[in-house]
């Protein structure tokens, strides 16, 4: 009852969004953002001396939670998926990915100004969903006019809903 409930919640929060965007705009009708789900080593330092970023799968928990957000986006209009390189973004969105058939297209880590960029330029008209990082995540929703959000380091279950003509923000945990 929970999960219909949230989907329910989800579906009138972006028809409500809809609704209100007041004319064609030149960004994005959605931007949902979330941060990728639960890592396999629990958000451990890296091991090694080089400096390197871990670069760890998820963990059951976060598989699990990549599903579910696969399922509660499965029919919310998504056209464009956009996950960093490390593979715990990559796999948070390949259930959704594969559910559409829409493939994810990879952007850095440390260059959001080129994913707003690109999201601006090639999909104007789109409801796009962006897998980041608990400090990317803020700089994604900030560009857009959105809320100053803080995302903790164990805090793996938002998901942003961004109306890019208003800067209306939504935060939904699940």
């Amino acid at each position: 009852m929970r999960r219909a409930g949230i989907v329910r919640m989800l579906a009138l929060v972006m028809l409500i969004a809809v609704a209100a965007w007041p004319s064609p705009a030149i960004a994005q009708k959605l931007v949902i953002v979330v941060r990728h789900a639960e890592r396999a080593d629990g958000g451990a330092p890296p091991a090694s001396m080089s400096g390197a970023p871990a670069d760890p799968p998820l963990s059951a928990a976060g598989d699990a939670r990549a599903l579910r957000l696969a399922s509660m986006l499965a029919d919310a209009g998504v056209t464009a998926i956009f996950a960093t390189e490390f593979k715990r973004t990559q796999d948070t969105a390949k259930p959704l990915a594969s559910r559409l058939g829409v493939p994810v297209e990879t952007m850095k880590a440390a260059d959001t100004a080129a994913l707003i960029a690109k999201l601006k330029a090639e999909h104007a008209k789109d409801v796009v969903l962006v897998v980041g990082h608990s400090d990317t995540v803020p700089a994604v929703i900030k560009a857009y006019g959105g809320l100053d959000v803080k995302i903790a380091d164990q805090e793996y279950d938002n998901i942003f809903i961004v109306v890019p003509a208003t800067g209306a923000t939504t935060r939904i945990r699940f």
